[in-house]
């Protein structure tokens, strides 16, 4: 394959309209999370992964689990922790069985305001996937992300 291989070239235009489409949805979410609530995108996917491990019997995730969940480093997974630690968000833990684990859990607080927001996301994602399908560039790209979790059977 050469560089001007059209197969290439055309991968790489889809990559193109994958990172505009991501990054259009997560730059409007960002300002609707932040003005509405005061959560960056990263926060409000922390918590939410967060949620989903959290049970009354103390449902969690170590640290690396974490990192690994919200794509970042496990360094900047902990400066985030921390700030949503600080703000009474979440909880961390040393495991009881090994004392180099550390556990996260999301906080009642945390719960709370996750699901004030999750309204927001949802709507603030809603509505840039419609402008985006709008693009005929993006459009395709809209189709497979509303397909991907659509019961069988329902349209897309």
């Amino acid at each position: 394959m050469t560089a001007t291989d059209p197969a290439l070239t055309a991968l790489a235009q889809g990559w193109c309209a994958l990172s505009l489409l991501h990054g259009r949805i997560e730059a409007h979410i960002e300002r609707a999370l932040q003005s509405g609530h005061g959560l960056s995108v990263r926060e409000y996917s922390l918590l939410d992964v967060l949620s989903r491990q959290h049970d009354d019997d103390g449902g969690h995730l170590q640290m690396k689990q974490v990192a690994d969940a919200v794509v970042l480093s496990q360094s900047a997974t902990t400066r985030l922790v921390t700030r949503l630690e600080d703000r009474g968000l979440l909880s961390r833990h040393l495991c009881p069985t090994d004392r180099r684990g550390i556990y996260t859990n999301v906080t009642e607080a945390g719960l709370q305001l996750l699901e004030s927001a999750r309204p927001t996301n949802d709507k603030a994602l809603r509505e840039e996937l419609d402008a985006a399908a709008a693009n005929p560039e993006l459009a395709p790209l809209v189709h497979v992300v509303e397909s991907l979790n659509a019961p069988a059977g329902a349209p897309a």
